[in-house]
């Protein structure tokens, strides 16, 4: 059976980030877009209201769900739409019975071939931000609404900054120094990162040499290497917090000196395989920094219009090598806040670092030639 889900006041305003997809926060947001509800995510109208989140197991939740790590899929429906902090029935995709649950919650009048395997899909990614899950929908086969995929108003909010001087040379390139002020360029930016189309991009359609569906193929893919680079250069630092504390973990408790080697052994590699997804990561963003600077240098459309169009594959990589690392530094984070002793039983440690080498072990693909 589903269970209750009591606390979700927090994710009532959050539309879309790397560990949640709120269909509710959507629904409500594109009520009167007939698109939103002719492509919609599932074809059960209850299952388009629900909450879906990427959940760390806990121990007593390992042995029901079927998957190869920590870190399960959670689908809930909230009792009230409009109040998340209602709760909701929930469910694990992978759970002995899941199936049989989402019945229930979708209702019995419908066939739940094509949203189970919306499930599945979204089940064998390690994030839901926007960008990998578009991909991974379409290379699934799934045709979904442009408007499930949209950055948060909470990252919009963080990335503002970070965006405007990233696209600042670009910005002085198609409008001629006419945006060149702080409000403009923040205006810009918004219109950018929005999920509408803007007229204010007008002289960037232009530049780009952009018409129809490649310029919004092409202005989503661009958002994509934006979101990457801004959430890289968030988490690099955090990344090196665990890598320190890493090797100051103390364990605490029954002492098993063959499970502390091993514990010991794995923190070295683990660090290891921690810079190499990083490093792999930013090679990818290097080379659209490289076409970039040769659009604003050399004014060279051609070639940032076609690496944008060219680039599903690589927003994947990106997608997937992110959200491995992200999760790996917000879990090190909840279990180990700053301030509280860095400590736990072998057991856990161990626990812990087989599941992040687990994420890492599935590299991201390398670089073509």
């Amino acid at each position: 059976m589903a269970e209750t889900y009591r606390s979700m006041r927090a994710l009532e305003r959050t539309a879309s980030t790397s560990r949640v997809l709120n269909l509710a926060a959507l629904a409500v947001k594109h009520a009167d877009n007939p698109e939103h509800a002719a492509k919609p995510l599932f074809v059960a109208p209850a299952l388009n209201a629900a909450v879906i989140l990427k959940h760390r197991l806990r121990a007593n939740e390992i042995a029901t769900v079927s998957t190869r790590n920590r870190t399960a899929t959670k689908l809930i429906v909230p009792f009230e739409r409009s109040d998340l902090s209602l709760g909701g029935r929930s469910l694990f995709v992978g759970d002995r019975g899941w199936m049989e649950s989402l019945q229930e919650l979708a209702g019995t009048s419908y066939e739940l071939g094509r949203d189970a395997g919306v499930l599945e899909a979204l089940d064998e990614l390690p994030s839901l931000d926007p960008f990998l899950l578009r991909e991974h929908m379409k290379r699934r086969g799934f045709e979904v609404s442009e408007t499930h995929f949209e950055i948060s108003q909470g990252d919009l909010e963080m990335m503002q900054a970070f965006v405007g001087s990233e696209i600042a040379k670009l910005i002085d390139l198609a409008y001629k120094g006419r945006s060149s002020n702080d409000a403009n360029t923040s205006r810009l930016v918004q219109a950018l990162l929005s999920s509408r189309n803007d007229e204010r991009l007008e002289p960037l359609r232009l530049t780009l040499r952009l018409e129809g569906e490649s310029y919004r193929e092409g202005i989503f893919a661009w958002k994509g290497f934006l979101y990457y680079k801004w959430v890289l250069n968030s988490l690099w630092p955090k990344l090196r917090e665990v890598m320190v504390e890493l090797m100051q973990v103390k364990i605490v408790g029954p002492r098993d000196y063959e499970l502390e080697a091993l514990v010991r052994g794995m923190k070295v590699k683990l660090q290891d395989s921690i810079e190499r997804q990083v490093k792999s990561v930013a090679d990818y963003l290097r080379i659209y920094d490289g076409v970039f600077e040769e659009l604003t240098r050399d004014g060279n459309a051609t070639a940032f219009r076609d690496f944008l169009l060219k680039s599903p594959e690589m927003l994947v990589a990106l997608g997937e090598g992110t959200g491995v690392v992200s999760h790996i530094a917000s879990f090190w984070r909840f279990r180990f806040p700053k301030g509280k002793p860095l400590e736990a039983n072998v057991a856990e440690l161990l626990d812990m670092l087989q599941d992040f080498e687990a994420g890492l072990s599935t590299d991201t693909p390398a670089l073509a030639a």
